[in-house]
Formats: structure tokens, sequence, C-alpha cells
């Protein structure tokens, strides 16, 4: 039996990835920092709760705790985001804090049971509007967005996954592009983006990967996605 964790996974495309990792056959513990909300979408999925705020170090910690408890890890699935706009330090240290160094935070923590896992994996969920090959692409939506602060912090995410790659080869990380998509992150819904159940199978494929699959690589759809 594999067991997941995905931060963030309360709505959008944690969620839609729990559910489609769930009918994979995984253990999934749903990270989440309401509790409330965490256990009503873990019992409406068929998952388990985890308590986890990728920005609070004793939260951090204590999941993990649980975690280890419970028996270890084999995938992680950094997907806790969040954007804002406003062009201010504490706004811009908030979002480098959640999509950054929240994956820091969690990737550490999670390394001790990673390593004891005979596949492990850990999925970055980065974006487009991170990729300098996507943000020179004339004929890429990413290129006519300006995204100050998320995206920055999503190049962040990218770089992460690149040097986590290098440092840590016993465990495979790749980065993913999930697509422009119809969930509410930065607090509105986006109707004009594609189903989540589309944008969710990415992270899922790569979540999914065999000893054998890839490392250090960022993932759109079934393709490669210059960094």
């Amino acid at each position: 039996m594999t067991t997941t964790l995905i931060t963030g996974a309360t709505r959008g495309l944690g969620k839609e990835t729990a559910r489609q990792l769930i009918a994979a056959g995984h253990t999934v513990y749903l990270g989440a920092r309401d509790e409330a909300r965490g256990r009503a979408t873990a019992a409406e999925l068929g998952a388990r709760f985890l308590q986890l705020d990728v920005t609070d170090d004793p939260s951090v910690a204590a999941a993990f705790a649980q975690l280890e408890a419970d028996g270890g890890l084999d995938v992680l699935i950094n997907n806790a985001g969040i954007a804002k706009l406003a062009l201010n330090g504490p706004e811009a240290l908030e979002v480098f804090d959640t999509n950054a160094v929240g994956i820091i935070r969690v990737t550490e923590a999670a390394l001790p049971l990673l390593r004891k896992s005979g596949n492990p994996v850990v999925v970055n969920v980065s974006s487009a509007l991170g990729s300098f090959a996507a943000n020179h692409d004339p004929e890429r939506p990413a290129s006519q967005v300006s995204a100050i602060v998320y995206g920055a912090s999503k190049a962040a995410a990218s770089m992460l996954t690149v040097q986590y790659a290098r440092a840590v080869p016993e465990v495979k990380f790749n980065a993913v592009e999930p697509g422009y998509t119809n969930t509410e992150l930065g607090g509105q819904p986006n109707p004009h983006g594609r189903p989540v159940e589309i944008s969710a199978r990415t992270i899922v494929r790569m979540a999914t990967i065999g000893p054998d699959g890839p490392t250090g690589t960022f993932q759109e759809d079934d393709s490669e996605l210059g960094w």
C-alpha cells in the first residue's frame, strides 16, 4: 500500500488529486490548516485528515510525528499555495513562506520517512508563471500575465525541485505545471480555467511513477516544460 500526503488538500487541485489517488489505491492523508474543513473533506473522500500548516514549524513536526506513528510515507505532494496581488513586503513574505519555504519545511520533515520507502516520490506543484521558458515564449499565456510575486515564488519552487533532485538522489523529485484551472486560488473562482479533473492528472501521473521514473523534471500534461 502506498501512503501519500497532500498539503493544502481541502479544495481544488489538492482535493481532486486526493480523489484520483484514492481511486488508484493509495492511502491518502489530507494536510489542512482548517480542522473542520479538513476532517469533512477527508470523510467525503475516504482519506485521512492531518492537521498541517506548512508555514508553522511545530505544526509540521507534529504532522510528521503522526505519520511516523502511523507507519510512514511513500509520496509527498507539496500542493499548498497562495496568490496575492499586492506588492508589499508583508504579503510577498506570506506568499514565499507558503509557496517556497513551505516546501522546504515539509520536505525536510518528510525525508527521514521517505528514505525508508521502497519508492519515495516528491511532487512539487509549480506553475508556468514561474517558468523562464514559458514567460519568454509569446505563444504561451504565461508571457502575457503579470504575476510578480506569485511567479517568482513558483520559480523558487521549481529550483527547489532541481536542487533537491541533485542533493537527494535516492528520492525522486519532480515539479508539475497543472495547467490553467478552475480553482479558487487567490480567493475567487476561475470560470475560464479547465476542469480540475483534467489538471490533477499530471500530478497523479507523477505521484505514481515507479522506481525507474524520472527525477529533476518539470512536467506539463504528457510532456516536459522548459524551466
